[in-house]
């Protein structure tokens, strides 16, 4: 009998379940359950999606251990008590936006604002950000604020509801989650209780007293099942942000870049050193390993296709066969496709437009075209903002739901103006976490050196053109906002 363990996707839109062998990696089983639409969620829903996943992967009665990789960021506020507080505000909520600019304005505005916080935490504050939403929470809703016990990220409280614990000193996380809050240094890796003292505007003795997960190692067994539910034989690991997980399951090291399309956009890199981007369009994390993953991150990923497509009355499929149809460029048309306002450049308040419409262009296959090329040149933005802080690219692996398209697979190539290369479709952030499961169990210093994921590699002339136009038009919404 093979030894068996679990890697957990708790994604902005479901939940999904892997069981693999923990000594080959080889895919026994899988399950999954959706997780309710919006950008403010109760964990509860979470919790029950998981029980839901766990039972339809057929249970983890035969599972050695488990750990979860999950959408970073998010505001899980805790009592005293152990009780959620109120509905977590998801990374892709931008009602903190305004809190975001008073933190930087706090430590001078501007540059020398973005300046400071790159240094104390590698990152500038975004409304992605939990430190972001903490500060919303403390000005909108003082009464709740001041019942704030412990802060959790959307991981952290699930591998602790698995656990069975009530203990709010129980709470445990790791490096590349705690890197998105906003009150982590990445570089010393340590929580910053003065930063969260200002967020929630309270003292830093005050803040002390609010228990944040502890930061463990990328292999550290951090607890074990709730025995209640017959778990109690379950390791757990300390789990991962989405992204971290994601490289960890696609084995990526130094001069690896993943470009990740769904719901968000991600273009994310393996880096031996933290990244201090001051112009906030790379935020320095941590990976899962130990080492650094810079990110560019769009709030617009796979919904901009989505969207098209509804526009066009196609499903996918035929959204991309319209883009094929037509020429690069698109007979002029642009899309700036900041739908949901945007993250990367931080405009959480802009809109998307479709420019340089012409009687030409007014045709279903140029929008396809230019919803395609406007989804790739934001990611494109995302990577020359990673090569300009000196991150090493040597290879670009295309991932995510929308990559399983075929127009964004052939034009990817042109816009980004090098090969890419496209894995069979999978799970790639429940198999990081399946991946760091196994290392857990094993208690080896490096992690399982599973098979390397199939990919094919796509190449294409590059379309410069393409993204000066893009970059022009881009610049003409960001003046507005």
């Amino acid at each position: 009998m093979p030894t068996l363990v679990a890697g957990i996707d708790s994604s902005t839109q479901s939940c999904k379940v892997v069981i693999r062998d923990a000594h080959t990696g080889e895919l026994v089983r899988t399950g999954s359950a959706k997780h309710p639409e919006g950008t403010e969620v109760a964990p509860a829903a979470w919790w029950d999606a998981l029980l839901e996943a766990i039972t339809a992967a057929g249970g983890l009665d035969d599972v050695a251990a488990a750990s979860i990789g999950g959408q970073q960021h998010g505001m899980v506020a805790l009592d005293a008590q152990g009780a959620v507080i109120r509905d977590a505000l998801l990374w892709n909520d931008t009602r903190s936006a305004d809190a975001a600019a008073e933190l930087i304005d706090e430590y001078g505005g501007g540059t020398d604002g973005a300046a400071a916080w790159t240094a104390m935490t590698g990152s500038v504050p975004v409304a992605s950000l939990t430190v972001t939403k903490l500060r919303w929470l403390a000005d909108a809703e003082p009464e709740n604020a001041g019942r704030v016990a412990a802060v959790a990220l959307p991981h952290d409280w699930l591998t602790w509801k698995l656990s069975g614990s009530t203990e709010l000193d129980e709470l445990a996380t790791d490096r590349s989650d705690a890197s998105g809050t906003g009150y982590f240094d990445t570089a010393a890796g340590s929580y910053r209780y003065d930063l969260l003292a200002r967020a929630l505007r309270i003292t830093e003795d005050a803040a002390r007293g609010i228990i944040l997960p502890r930061v463990c190692g990328p292999a550290e067994q951090v607890g074990s099942g709730d025995a209640a539910r017959g778990w109690g034989h379950l390791l757990l690991g300390p789990g991962a942000g989405d992204n971290a997980a994601a490289a960890l399951g696609l084995g990526m090291s130094t001069g690896d870049v993943a470009i990740s399309i769904g719901t968000s956009g991600v273009v994310s890199a393996v880096s031996p050193r933290p990244i201090q981007d001051p112009s906030g369009m790379v935020t320095g994390f941590a990976d899962a390993t130990g080492e650094f993953l810079p990110l560019a991150v769009t709030l617009n990923g796979s919904r901009v296709l989505d969207g098209a497509a509804k526009m066009l009355g196609v499903d996918h499929a035929g959204l991309a066969e319209l883009a094929l149809a037509a020429q690069p460029g698109a007979n002029g048309l642009t899309l700036v496709p900041y739908l949901e306002g945007e993250r990367t450049p931080n405009l959480p308040h802009a809109t998307g437009s479709f420019v340089g419409l012409t009687l030409a262009s007014m045709n279903p296959q140029d929008v396809a075209r230019a919803a395609v090329e406007g989804l790739l040149c934001g990611l494109a933005d995302g990577l020359e903002a990673m090569t300009s802080q000196g991150v090493p690219v040597e290879s670009i692996t295309l991932i995510g739901g929308a990559a399983r398209s075929a127009a964004v697979q052939q034009i990817a190539p042109a816009i980004l103006g090098r090969e890419v290369s496209v894995p069979a479709p999978g799970e790639y952030v429940a198999d990081g976490a399946a991946r760091q499961a196994a290392w857990v169990l094993s208690g080896e210093a490096k992690p399982p050196a599973w098979s390397t994921v199939e990919t094919q590699t796509i190449t294409g002339t590059p379309t410069p053109e393409v993204r000066q136009a893009y970059a022009a038009r881009r610049g003409l919404i960001a003046e507005k906002h």
